[in-house]
């Protein structure tokens, strides 16, 4: 236990030295909350981007409507993070369902037992994303073809907790070395440097992420 405090205490001592590193127009973009009001109590607009950044020229070598989004745009870093999630997800899970058969929503309830068995099928939603009934059905397609199996809960024997089977596990140690390749191409223009300091930014904003309203209201749609 002791051991553990410890590591989580180290990684946010490297975390906040990381923080130092970034632009204060970097954090700013980054900071959570509803819409702000000004000291007189007008609305105050969403940060733009600088003007050395409005102003550069666009790659050459990126779609023209790709640039505009992730160049010239308000909100460029969730594009980004979004643009790049899905040159992962997309080329990963064709790859998943065209080897196993296995879709997104089976796939991705199969890799979360992979990595750690004994949880609740809720679990699994709210780590994914992915809602309910979705998620139903790709535990009980995975239940018929044997790739992971309900069990009792030790801790509470009225619920039941998934696990993988042999056949999902082979399945799940199959896709790692597809799925690190990616994960390599995708960091390799990034110098080790770059990547420890990548790693320690998301993994902040992981850290304070369930302090994020969940749901977005705005004046408009207050009661």
């Amino acid at each position: 236990m002791q051991s553990r405090k410890w590591f989580r205490l180290k990684l946010v001592k490297q975390i906040d030295r990381a923080q130092n590193l970034l632009s204060s127009f970097t954090m700013n973009q980054l900071e959570k909350g509803r819409p702000r009001r000004s000291e007189g109590g007008e609305r105050m607009h969403a940060p733009q981007l600088p003007p050395s950044a409005a102003e550069e020229d666009l790659p050459g070598d990126v779609d023209p409507l790709i640039a505009i989004k992730l160049w010239r745009n308000p909100c460029w870093f969730s594009f980004r993070i979004n643009y790049l999630s899905m040159n992962f997800n997309v080329p990963v899970y064709g790859w998943t369902e065209k080897t196993f058969g296995l879709p997104r929503p089976e796939f991705v309830v199969l890799y979360a037992l992979g990595l750690k068995g004994g949880v609740a099928a809720k679990d699994i939603c709210s780590s994914s994303g992915f809602p309910k009934p979705t998620i139903s059905r790709a535990i009980q397609s995975l239940l018929k073809r044997k790739l992971v199996r309900r069990d009792t809960d030790p801790k509470d024997h009225r619920s039941y907790v998934l696990n993988i089977t042999d056949d999902g596990q082979s399945i799940f140690d199959a896709s790692m070395p597809v799925m690190l390749e990616r994960e390599r191409v995708m960091l390799a223009r990034l110098s080790p440097g770059e990547r420890a300091m990548l790693f320690e930014i998301l993994a902040k904003m992981v850290v304070d992420s369930p302090e994020w309203p969940q749901t977005i209201e705005t004046e408009d749609t207050l009661p």
